[in-house]
């Protein structure tokens, strides 16, 4: 296994709708894809009122989200060999909603809002255009290598 992307992966259904179909060997190689440097994950599925509640004390804002991204090492001066640690939160009723509304499947847009929440939990963001730009792109190539489909191209 290569160093950059040495993963410890824990994995939490509080909503086990998604269990049978989003697997953890799944969720691995989709995090596992965007990874550039060593990292200790958690990814939980939350229903919305979790996600609510998560949004609301964490963000400020009073409504389920599709992923948070809880980064534990943010901003801090990192050592080569010290892992990213972070817990994303996926919300199961947003997550399905909006992959119906996209006409993705619940594998595809899965597999993008872990893609993006592993970006966060390394540094990237989307604030600014620039940004949204370069996060985008990275997003799109791990993707694709992972033979997914363009997340943005209706966007676009």
């Amino acid at each position: 296994m290569s160093e950059k992307n040495k993963l410890t992966l824990s994995v939490q259904y509080a909503d086990p709708r998604l269990q049978e179909i989003i697997t953890r060997p799944a969720l691995r190689t989709w995090a596992k894809a965007a990874l550039f440097a060593p990292a200790e994950l958690t990814i939980r599925f939350v229903d919305a009122a979790e996600g609510q509640a998560l949004n609301r004390e964490y963000r400020g804002k009073d409504y389920a989200t599709n992923v948070l991204t809880f980064a534990y090492n943010e901003g801090e001066e990192m050592l080569d060999d010290e892992p990213t640690r972070a817990d994303i939160i996926l919300c199961t009723d947003v997550l399905q909603r909006e992959a119906a509304e996209q006409s993705k499947t619940v594998e595809e847009h899965t597999a993008h809002l872990v893609v993006h929440g592993v970006l966060h939990a390394q540094g990237y963001d989307h604030e600014d255009e620039d940004e949204a730009d370069e996060m985008e792109g990275i997003e799109t190539e791990i993707l694709q290598a992972l033979g997914y489909a363009d997340p943005y191209a209706a966007e676009k």
